[in-house]
């Protein structure tokens, strides 16, 4: 990883989405401890109200990335207040309760692929135009380990993060020189929804907070030379 675009020491514009646990939360609450800024998001309109009181100096907006209309306003007010972000994130994911493919209702399905699949896309439909006026730019895509493997009983979520893999890859190759398109696996951390699949077993692995540590830092050294690369947090 070679990033040939900002000074280490520069303030970074991040835009994250799903800050309001897990990843995104820990992910948002070090990249502002380190100095930059901040926009994110979340359906959680709770959690949104406490980490914009906490960090008033940033941009914190309750919006569900699955709607493209919400998300499109959400850019521009993140655009116009904030400025074109230097790393967009897309972290915001739901995962289908366990069950064989054939018990997982539709809703639940559709729930899925509406946040994970189309939540990004539309995140990318309204940012990556402004990222590619100014030339630069890390657009990070949440994978996972099961976006490179699959498992019984979380058929929806695989399919849906094989599908940002297809997809990250896909926007690389049509990203002029200077951006980079990344599908990032982040590891096995200890989150809800981790523990929605795991139960008990998921006290065995990190939580967000030390997790993001060495993520924040790994997201911030990345760079144009890894456009297309399926990384993962090392």
């Amino acid at each position: 990883m070679i990033n040939d675009i900002f000074n280490v020491n520069e303030p970074r514009k991040i835009v994250i989405t799903g800050v309001s646990r897990g990843l995104g939360r820990a992910l948002a609450e070090k990249f502002v401890s380190l100095g930059h800024r901040v926009a994110g998001c979340s359906r959680n309109a709770a959690a949104i109200q406490q980490l914009q009181e906490h960090h008033p100096d940033n941009h914190f907006s309750m919006v569900d990335v699955a709607d493209d209309s919400e998300v499109c306003r959400w850019s521009e007010r993140v655009m116009r207040e904030f400025g074109t972000p230097d790393l967009l994130l897309n972290n915001a994911a739901t995962i289908n309760r366990n069950a064989p493919l054939w018990k997982v209702s539709a809703g639940d399905f559709d729930q899925v692929i509406d946040v994970n699949i189309k939540g990004v896309a539309n995140v990318l439909r309204h940012f990556v135009p402004a990222m590619i006026a100014t030339g630069r730019g890390v657009i990070v895509n949440f994978s996972s380990g099961w976006g490179r493997s699959a498992a019984p009983e979380v058929a929806p979520y695989c399919a849906s993060k094989w599908a940002i893999e297809g997809l990250t890859k896909s926007l690389a190759e049509e990203l002029p020189a200077g951006l980079a398109a990344i599908p990032l696996n982040p590891g096995v951390i200890n989150t809800k929804m981790l523990q929605s699949c795991f139960g008990g077993d998921a006290d065995s692995y990190p939580d967000a907070g030390a997790w993001a540590e060495t993520a924040a830092k790994f997201l911030l050294r990345l760079g144009p030379a890894d456009n297309g690369r399926s990384l993962s947090v090392e």
